[in-house]
């Protein structure tokens, strides 16, 4: 990898998503030689992805260069790759590039869909964790539009105007609430020979509830926003299969579509190398203690999505979220320090500063830890939170003057196929094809 030999002790942090940039800042000019790996070359503020797939933000205000970040910081070295292994015998990561000894190893991988196993709506629905995600969504939004002008096929008509979110939580609900604005102000004017009157925006929900992990004063709140702007919602209904053009769910339901959009999970994006007992297999998370070490190692550290520290409060790990995140990665740059003085270690303690989501204009709901509230007010907050959590101050002020803008005019200028997105058909082939 071309990383200079040195005496200082070598810390490799794998992954540059929230916990990996935390414990980089923690770690600036100190006395340790750090290795950051990516497979991005830039930082993506993963809360707003749902913007860039629906217009209202392009990629770039989103993202910020991974370089920028620590280009001045000393003894600090980026590589652009994906880790494929790693060699706790020999203290050693394998990379695409090449392999690199580490004195202290930090997972920070993330996390990654979930399709609980079922290979066909894997293959055939749209995942939204990465910006290029979401721009093939964007994408596949408006050429299903295009394409719908043209269809004189009344089903085939209906199938490509009709979205599916499968999964309500903050994705899902924060999607479907920019899906239903755009029906209801831009679409229609962008597509005035297409009834868009027709446009369904279904979410579906496989527990009782939406946004369950957060109070129910706040769900039914999101829920009642939901329904005002015409989104239906399905709860209890859990989608068994989809085929490219037909969900089947675990009832009588059906849904002909040809843009399903899977939130309905997600799983640790683990690197194989690690012992068994250090893995939970379901979920693909890294146990770790109240250090963040990974079980059964001395100085290999997980944090953020992909690790799990199971807590009397947090039986099941930390929720996979942005906050665990960074103050694990903040924690975490302390101790290794502490560690290198051979300083006792400072236990992890989660402060949950409260959780939110928006459902479009003027529609939020927002959990404190002694407050629950919504509408305008938390809509307001919402925007200020994200706004500030953005790296770098021109993204800051790309971000707030698109929404300022969005809000005056009620348009999103974002509607461009810069990259064309085609699904596979499922065209019947005859032998002499196959």
């Amino acid at each position: 990898m071309n990383i200079p030999q040195s005496n200082l002790p070598r810390i490799v942090i794998i992954g540059g998503g929230f916990a990996g940039i935390a414990i980089a800042k923690k770690l600036r000019n100190k006395n340790v030689q750090v290795v950051l790996l990516d497979k991005h070359n830039y930082h993506t503020f993963q809360p707003l992805l749902y913007q860039v797939a629906t217009g209202g933000l392009e990629a770039g205000s989103i993202a910020y260069p991974i370089r920028k970040v620590i280009q001045e910081y000393k003894y600090f070295y980026f590589r652009l790759t994906s880790v494929k292994e790693i060699d706790t015998q020999n203290k050693k990561i394998i990379s695409e590039i090449g392999e690199l000894h580490y004195d202290y190893l930090v997972i920070a991988t993330g996390s990654k869909t979930n399709y609980f196993g079922n290979k066909e709506i894997e293959r055939n629905s749209m995942a939204m964790k990465t910006i290029p995600q979401s721009l093939n969504i964007r994408s596949l939004i408006l050429e299903n539009f295009e394409q719908a002008v043209l269809t004189k096929d009344v089903a085939d008509k209906n199938s490509l105007i009709n979205f599916v979110l499968v999964g309500a939580g903050p994705t899902g609900v924060e999607l479907a609430g920019a899906l239903a604005e755009m029906k209801k102000a831009i679409l229609q004017k962008d597509y005035p020979d297409l009834d868009v009157s027709k446009m369904e925006i279904n979410l579906v929900q496989s527990g009782d509830r939406i946004l369950n992990t957060m109070s129910e004063k706040s769900s039914e709140a999101a829920e009642e926003f939901l329904l005002s702007l015409g989104v239906k919602i399905w709860k209890n209904v859990r989608v068994t299969n989809y085929d490219g053009r037909t969900i089947l769910t675990n009832s009588d339901l059906t849904f002909e579509t040809a843009t399903v959009i899977w939130t309905a999970g997600v799983q640790g994006a683990a690197i194989a190398g690690l012992s068994a007992k250090s893995l939970i297999e379901k979920v693909e998370r890294i146990r770790v203690n109240q250090y963040n070490q990974v079980v059964g190692y001395d100085n290999i550290f997980a944090i953020g999505d992909i690790a799990s520290m199971e807590t009397a409060k947090y039986p099941q790990g930390h929720p996979m979220m942005a906050q665990p995140a960074l103050q694990q990665g903040d924690l975490l740059g302390e101790n290794l320090i502490k560690l290198i003085n051979n300083k006792p270690l400072k236990s992890f303690e989660y402060n949950d500063k409260g959780s939110m989501a928006t459902i479009g204009r003027n529609k939020a709901v927002v959990d404190l830890p002694k407050y629950h509230f919504s509408g305008v007010f938390a809509w307001f907050v919402w925007m200020f939170v994200h706004l500030f959590s953005l790296i770098g101050f021109k993204n800051r002020a790309v971000v707030f003057l698109n929404w300022v803008y969005n809000y005056i005019r009620f348009d999103r200028e974002g509607r461009l196929i810069i990259r064309p997105y085609k699904k596979k058909s499922f065209t019947t082939f005859t032998s002499d094809e196959i």
